[in-house]
């Protein structure tokens, strides 16, 4: 099995990569709905994804955080696909938005054990997944018995976005934070909006946090991560 899915809380999973490279090994979340279920990231697209995924049969809706690589993998695979308009050239595959598809076709061992022994990069390509609708500050996304506003998140990509479940506490962080090496040197990148968006974070009121790396969070260790870097940064 390539895919590894968990449930971290009553109709949330998380699903991984465990053969991909930890430096590009992305969550990618499941949110069961009573009307819709949400799809979050995509991982990297080397075996299909969505026939692996815990979804019920109900329609999806596909929300990408940012158009990295690691996130977007699969995003092709879906209708209905929803990003930040800032990325949508990367999303499509055009100039303009980095993916680091290229960074990822050359990193050494990036699946380690690959799907099938004669697997390599050569065999891979990420896909064009042009959105089809998009998502701004503010935005609401409704499941019919659960609700997510989006959060315009940027720093470590221009159009990095969250999703806010208030009524559950749940939080959504995509890149923006997680407990990892918080990556803000990348091309897109900038330290100024992460300052503002950690900022921001640190005022969240939450329950639980997924971000795109590492394990999740609770609300205090969120804080602290948000808290640390604005000390190393600000």
């Amino acid at each position: 099995m390539w895919f590894e899915t968990r449930e971290v809380a009553p109709g949330v999973f998380v699903t991984l990569e465990p053969s991909v490279n930890p430096e590009f090994r992305a969550a990618m979340v499941t949110v069961i709905g009573r009307d819709r279920d949400l799809q979050f990231d995509f991982g990297c697209g080397i075996m299909p994804l969505r026939p692996s995924l815990p979804l019920t049969g109900k329609p999806v809706v596909a929300v990408a955080s940012h158009a990295h690589v690691d996130h977007i993998g699969g995003f092709h695979e879906f209708a209905d696909r929803l990003g930040h308009a800032s990325e949508a050239a990367g999303f499509a595959g055009l100039p303009g938005v980095e993916t680091f598809a290229e960074e990822f076709r050359l990193w050494p061992d990036v699946a380690d054990p690959p799907p099938t022994p004669s697997w390599t990069t050569a065999d891979w390509s990420l896909r064009s997944a042009p959105l089809t609708g998009w998502l701004a500050e503010g935005d609401r996304i409704d499941l019919g018995d659960r609700s997510f506003t989006v959060l315009h998140l940027p720093g470590h990509s221009p159009g990095g976005i969250g999703l806010l479940d208030e009524r559950d506490g749940l939080f959504l962080s995509g890149d923006a934070i997680y407990d990892d090496e918080i990556l803000d040197d990348l091309p897109g990148a900038s330290i100024p909006d992460y300052l503002t968006t950690m900022e921001r974070l640190r005022q969240l009121d939450c329950q639980l946090a997924i971000g795109g790396h590492g394990p999740e969070m609770t609300r205090s260790r969120m804080v602290e991560i948000a808290g640390d870097y604005l000390l190393r940064r600000g």
